[in-house]
């Protein structure tokens, strides 16, 4: 029997057209396997709402956009027995990139034909779900600047990058009281991110060891660090040796709050807020069935994904 597949395609992701994306993935897709539909979102939380209206009728529901189409997509469908599928078509796709999905449309469909599943896990932002990484401190900021700006539709890994640079002469650390699993921390940090996978998106890694089964958060806490270190910061976030700075403290939990001095940006898998003082980060382990790509590797705390499904198809 076929599996029901809903592909929802966000129009504005990566700022590109995605008129022909349907056929394009047509032409690769594995018919005999799937029963496909296709729906355009249409506007913010859109996707959300497409996805949690096909959680009775589809097997597997599939994100073609970015990581905040991910996200809305995911929070439709998380704690249920249908599964995730990402096309990747943002500027970063940090967590298609960490689960192994090619970031060509053939590569990721082909990918997608296999229907390797794993069971991943989630985590909340003050009750928000995020399922790459969350942040406050700078990258934030970055993504509050954009969504804001001349710029919010020329995203892309070089807009982030000339923004960042102009930002960062600007930019001052703050202070937080961070208690993770009950142990307290007071820490100055220029960047806070609370990391499920390793990565922001465009092979750019904060938490190399990151793990998206474990039941935990990566907590990595960016120190303030003198500005003509910068180049060597973020090149340390490409070769995966972010963790061997001085300037950053990596330190794993399951349940996380924050307090800070003032209200600021916020940012959940990339897309940016406006949040008060208190933070409250849970994670939710094995919430998510996904499809993942042959690069990806699976964790040591694992459960079967398909669940219900997979008994379904044998009976």
């Amino acid at each position: 029997m076929k599996k029901k597949v809903l592909f929802i395609v966000n129009p504005v992701s990566g700022g590109k057209s995605k008129d022909g994306v349907p056929k394009l993935i047509g032409n690769y897709l594995d018919t005999a396997q799937f029963d496909a539909t296709f729906n355009f979102s249409q506007g913010v939380t859109h996707a959300r709402e497409l996805a949690k209206q096909a959680i009775v009728n589809y097997d597997v529901v599939v994100a073609v956009g970015g990581d905040g189409t991910v996200n809305e997509v995911a929070s439709a469908i998380v704690n249920s027995n249908t599964a995730l599928g990402i096309i990747p078509f943002g500027s970063g796709n940090g967590l298609a990139r960490f689960l192994g999905i090619p970031m060509n449309v053939r590569g990721a469909v082909e990918t997608f034909n296999k229907m390797r599943l794993e069971t991943i896990d989630s985590a909340l932002f003050n009750g928000q779900p995020f399922f790459n990484m969350a942040g406050l401190g700078f990258d934030a900021h970055i993504s509050n600047v954009f969504s804001q700006g001349k710029n919010a539709k020329k995203r892309g890994f070089y807009s982030y990058l000339k923004s960042s640079v102009q930002e960062i002469l600007n930019y001052k650390s703050h202070a937080y009281h961070i208690n993770i699993d009950g142990k307290e921390y007071d820490r100055e940090a220029f960047m806070l991110s609370f990391a499920n996978s390793s990565q922001f998106g465009n092979n750019a890694h904060v938490s190399p060891k990151a793990s998206v089964q474990d039941g935990m958060l990566d907590v990595c806490v960016v120190k303030p660090f003198p500005l003509y270190r910068f180049p060597e910061m973020a090149l340390r976030m490409f070769n995966k040796t972010a963790d061997k700075s001085a300037y950053v403290e990596i330190i794993r939990g399951r349940h996380i709050r924050v307090i800070r001095k003032n209200n600021g940006p916020a940012h959940l898998d990339g897309e940016p807020q406006l949040i008060g003082t208190n933070v409250e980060i849970n994670i939710i382990p094995h919430s998510l069935n996904v499809i993942v790509g042959e690069g990806f590797e699976r964790g040591e705390d694992t459960k079967n994904a398909w669940g219900s499904l997979v008994a379904s198809d044998n009976d």
